[in-house]
């Protein structure tokens, strides 16, 4: 029996900003329900990589075909249709994203931020989106915090609501850019627990980070990227244990000693 499509698969993918290439033909399956860590040195086209995935980065080649969709330096299209401006937002409710910058509204409460994408894009009644919200907010122990602005907040609060919000419509799909880069080192333990405890879930997972030892516990596969390129990917204990690309292991030796 072959085994099933990937639920995101990058076939040959390039993204350049002006005469900078930052993805040089990059090919990468991701199966469903897999966790994917991604790791390397800053600059080596991680981020953009994840950004890509919800059409946050334009390609300039290649494809990513995520389930029904592929992404081309076109645009979005779906059975042989290029998908107009409101599909694309509906298609992005089945991503989340949770980066490193937070990216919560100042103008806007707690709830006001994790119930909005809901209620505007999918027309929840705002009721229904609200007890959600609670259910979420009580799990990562923020209840309390409803009617806060992001600016009265932790970072790690704000960024425990961020997971909220990218979570509270079901996404199979979750993405997390270095989502503790920006949280002093007491706050990014919390912030851990809150995605394995409660962000993957059984979902399709891409995390670029710099923990490895989180990598090693969460990821069934690690991505090493340098200069645009995939060096070496593979098992967490092949990759992170006993790399077999010299740049790998260097990259690997300088963040574990």
């Amino acid at each position: 029996m072959p085994p099933p499509d990937p639920a995101i698969r990058f076939e040959k993918v390039v993204k350049r900003f002006g005469p900078l290439e930052v993805l040089r033909g990059v090919d990468l399956a991701v199966p469903g329900s897999s966790t994917i860590a991604i790791i390397g040195p800053s600059g080596s086209g991680k981020s953009t990589l994840v950004r890509c995935i919800n059409h946050l980065e334009r390609i300039q080649g290649g494809a990513i075909r995520v389930g029904e969709v592929t992404i081309t330096a076109d645009g979005l299209e779906s059975g042989g249709r290029r998908l107009s401006g409101r599909e694309i937002a509906r298609h992005r409710t089945g991503i989340g994203l949770v980066s490193q910058s937070f990216n919560l509204f100042p103008h806007l409460t707690v709830m006001g931020n994790i119930v909005e994408a809901p209620t505007g894009v999918l027309r929840w009644p705002r009721a229904e989106a609200v007890d959600k919200a609670m259910a979420l907010l009580r799990k990562v122990n923020l209840e309390d915090k409803a009617n806060a602005y992001p600016a009265t907040l932790s970072g790690g609060q704000q960024q425990r609501v961020a997971i909220v919000r990218s979570l509270i419509m079901d996404p199979p799909i979750m993405l997390f850019d270095e989502p503790t880069s920006a949280l002093d080192p007491e706050l990014t333990g919390e912030v851990l627990r809150v995605i394995r405890d409660l962000a993957i879930g059984g979902r399709t997972a891409i995390i670029v980070t710099h923990e490895l030892r989180f990598a090693r516990e969460v990821a069934s596969h690690v991505v090493f990227m340098e200069e645009g390129r995939i060096v070496e990917e593979g098992p967490p204990e092949q990759v992170l244990g006993v790399p077999r690309e010299v740049r790998t292991r260097a990259f690997v030796n300088s963040i574990l000693e």
